[in-house]
């Protein structure tokens, strides 16, 4: 496909457009932290001003989420390197920061009565960016980069099962959430963090007494039990069936089809990583990680849309580029410098997924004549702030706790 036009088709045929604008919220959630942070949630967004625009509200708790990791990122590059304490700090604070923001922006959204389906694919467009660079702070915080298959196992699975995340979403319809999940996965991070920050990231390194086990490997075994419970939550979608015909996924489709593009993304990570003669996950792990993490925030976000329209996902992607020319140049014995290589893939995977999602939010932007970071009119006050409106649109994960089979948590 030429890339022109690439730049000028529409992402969004006018069928989807229609789906979306039909498009119900529909979750569950089982979360121990999320009734217990309500009441700081609902404090929150009483204080902020009813002219900010939920997607601000959203963004700009990315933005710093990212800012504060790529600091801590500049000092360890490949994880190995302690990093200074305050940079350790800055990262629990920039993710407490976003998971509060993110927390209140569907809050704010019918707070101010401006609720749409954007709210919901804006959400989850910035959760899969913030995954990548959550993992891989954490995996720093605590000096995994002495281990470069845990940390490999540990930031991949984190972006895979955010995947796996809105693929059961894809099949059943309803996203659900399970007592140990999101909220308590980032608040377990924050932790490591202001330990790190506290007592050094070196302490990881240290033995137990008795087990003679260093820290991080507690970690591990914590994390890994985690994962262990969401794969098997994951898993039950294969026994009950999709809410499609037949079983089928929302879309009529496979409930086996989304599994295509993330084979596609993490077995060439896998590969690159163990056959490159340069080591080149070892020497350069954030990059490696960031590149691939980019390209699978690309392909989550392509699920994202393929369920709330309704719609076949389609396998292959331009994002795809990269691993593509990486694997093909260690097959012909690497007559391009990986190093390069590996550049590209972060650079073109990046603009790739920003320039995929602004063309997509100002499609639903124009078809549902709204704007993406303001709100056009003087919003009033909506009473519907602690609870969430079944009729509302939206991803806010975490807003409203009396309506739990049904929560409208975005905007």
């Amino acid at each position: 496909m030429p890339l022109l036009a690439y730049k000028e088709r529409h992402i969004l045929s006018p069928q989807q457009l229609r789906k979306l604008t039909e498009h119900k919220y529909s979750c569950f959630s089982a979360s121990l932290l999320d009734p217990l942070l309500q009441p700081w949630w609902n404090w929150l967004v009483a204080q902020t001003p009813l002219w900010l625009a939920p997607n601000l509200i959203t963004i700009v708790g990315l933005i710093l989420n990212i800012v504060t990791t790529l600091i801590l990122i500049c000092y360890s590059p490949n994880g190995i390197d302690p990093p200074p304490r305050w940079t350790c700090f800055l990262c629990a604070l920039g993710l407490f920061v976003y998971q509060s923001l993110d927390s209140i922006d569907g809050k704010q959204a019918r707070r101010t009565n401006t609720s749409s389906p954007l709210g919901e694919l804006f959400d989850h467009g910035c959760d899969s960016i913030s995954t990548i660079f959550v993992a891989l702070s954490a995996c720093i915080s605590c000096q995994l980069g002495h281990y470069p298959n845990w940390l490999f196992f540990q930031c991949f699975c984190a972006i895979a099962l955010f995947y796996c995340a809105h693929w059961q979403t894809y099949v059943s319809g309803t996203m659900r959430f399970g007592r140990i999940d999101v909220t308590e996965a980032q608040f377990s991070i924050i932790a490591i963090h202001l330990v790190s920050a506290a007592l050094g990231p070196e302490v990881w390194l240290t033995k137990i007494p008795i087990v003679g086990v260093s820290w991080n490997y507690t970690i591990l075994l914590f994390i890994t039990f985690g994962y262990t419970l969401n794969i098997i939550s994951f898993l039950k979608m294969f026994i009950q069936g999709g809410s499609g015909k037949n079983g089928s996924s929302v879309a009529g489709t496979s409930v086996l089809s989304p599994s295509i593009p993330l084979t596609l993304v993490v077995l060439p990570a896998l590969m690159i990583a163990q056959k490159s003669p340069d080591n080149i996950f070892t020497e350069h792990a954030s990059v490696f990680i960031l590149a691939f993490g980019m390209v699978a925030a690309k392909i989550t976000n392509k699920l994202v849309i393929a369920h709330m329209t309704k719609a076949e996902m389609e396998y292959l992607d331009w994002s795809l580029l990269g691993p593509g020319l990486l694997f093909l140049n260690q097959y012909f014995n690497c007559i391009v410098p990986e190093i390069w290589l590996l550049w590209f893939t972060l650079a073109w995977s990046t603009q790739d997924l920003l320039r995929y999602c602004a063309q997509v939010c100002l499609e639903i932007c124009h078809h549902l004549r709204i704007e993406l970071f303001r709100i056009p009119y003087s919003p009033k006050v909506s009473n519907t702030i602690s609870v969430g409106s079944q009729s509302n649109f939206g991803a806010d994960k975490n807003g409203g706790t009396s309506h739990r089979k049904s929560k409208s948590k975005a905007h």
